[in-house]
């Protein structure tokens, strides 16, 4: 369900009736998230329509953000660590990053449009209306959609953006129709389900919530470009979209997903190993030397990610002392306990939520403590998998054991 600013819901109706600034008209503006250009569309077409609703692609939670607003209540540091949500975490802002950077570079904040429609909307004495689905669901049901190699490509897509490399972009370009619609079609090559969740999905859930409001009066929506057919084909037959309660909801999990596989892999090297050493009958000291390699290959490595992100002394040092164990366990992470004490000293507020919304540098989001958190947590973790392939590798080269030929006879 759509949102008013002031919080109040707007109740759904027919879909739109009639053209030419009659009651039930939805007008579409395009817009570039980090073009000044948008900015004056934006407010030319407000001024020329004068809609009695104005409806932005925002959500509540991107509503805020844009406005500084601070966030209430307690961080909940267990619940963030826990499962994928962390790494979940770190995408949404990296990609929220790479926007300000090419916002930055272009001198415009992103989401600029979005502002100055609401502005001229209460200028107007229009009612403003947030037509977007939380970004929390968006980019859960975004990430859970991609299969793990689709994962690791978006992410090191984004690494040269975040430093500024990369070809150079014409935002005047980017709100043509024949541009977006390219790159459009070049990102459903890549992931067509993550491109249905990311742009086919906003696009209906928009779309009803246009034609809910369409009831109260004309309606100026304000979309980025990308948006702009989608929506046009969903206003147009209104039949194809789905229920709204199936798009604002969580994506299942799958029962069997890369992460799951990939966690019981790891667990099945560590058996493996242990399997090896036990079968080679190496003797009492070679077993103790096993098991130092493997809690200080484990460990270091562990630590070593810590020491990465940057992360307390102490952070690392628990690390290093529960990465062997947690390795052993699939239930367990050493990037939890790592991330929990980074936590316990740089005391992480929901205040941070607002500073890495506003952080145009990396060096400004390494200075905001839940950032240095999730990050001290997530390369914990990798460290530890690493930690794990390498130990079971040295172990079995030490008990005699090929690890390739181990690889064949199992395969």
């Amino acid at each position: 369900m759509e949102e008013m600013v002031s919080g109040s819901s707007i109740e759904g109706g027919e879909g739109p009736s009639a053209p030419g600034g009659e009651k039930g008209e939805i007008v579409i503006v395009g817009t570039a998230h980090v073009s000044e250009k948008s900015v004056q569309e934006v407010r030319q077409a407000i001024e020329d329509l004068r809609p009695d609703v104005v409806a932005v692609e925002l959500c509540r939670g991107r509503y805020r953000a844009l406005r500084g607003e601070e966030e209430t209540g307690e961080i909940q540091i267990k619940e963030i660590l826990s499962g994928g949500k962390l790494y979940l975490l770190l995408v949404q802002w990296f990609l929220a990053y790479v926007q300000k950077k090419i916002g930055s570079d272009l001198g415009v904040k992103p989401g600029s449009e979005m502002i100055a429609a609401i502005e001229a909307a209460e200028a107007a004495g229009a009612r403003v209306a947030l037509v977007d689905r939380d970004i929390a669901v968006t980019i859960q049901r975004f990430w859970t959609s991609m299969s793990f190699l689709e994962k690791a490509k978006l992410v090191f897509s984004m690494i040269p953006a975040a430093f500024g490399k990369g070809e150079d972009i014409d935002i005047d370009k980017v709100t043509e129709e024949d541009v977006v619609s390219a790159i459009i079609e070049e990102f459903r090559e890549v992931s067509p389900r993550a491109a249905e969740v990311l742009i086919d999905e906003r696009d209906a859930y928009i779309a009803r919530n246009l034609i809910r409001l369409a009831r109260t009066g004309r309606v100026l929506a304000v979309v980025g470009a990308g948006h702009r057919e989608g929506i046009a084909r969903y206003l147009d037959h209104p039949e194809r979209i789905p229920p709204m309660e199936e798009m604002a909801s969580p994506a299942r999990r799958r029962r069997i997903s890369a992460p799951k596989v990939f966690g019981a892999l790891l667990m099945l090297l560590v058996l493996v190993t242990i399997g090896a050493v036990l079968i080679a009958g190496i003797d009492s000291a070679r077993i103790l030397a096993a098991l130092k390699i493997w809690f200080l290959v484990n460990g270091a490595l562990s630590a070593l990610g810590v020491i990465l992100a940057r992360g307390h002394p102490l952070s690392a040092l628990t690390a290093f002392m529960i990465a062997w164990l947690t390795s052993l366990n699939p239930l367990m992470a050493a990037g939890w306990f790592a991330g929990i004490v980074e936590a316990w000293k740089r005391k992480p507020t929901m205040a941070d939520m607002k500073k890495l919304a506003e952080a145009e540098t990396f060096k400004e989001m390494m200075a905001i403590p839940l950032f240095r958190v999730i990050l001290v947590a997530a390369l914990a973790n990798l460290g530890s998998v690493a930690g794990t392939v390498l130990g079971a590798y040295l172990i079995l080269r030490m008990a005699g054991v090929s690890p390739e030929d181990l690889v064949g006879g199992v395969l």
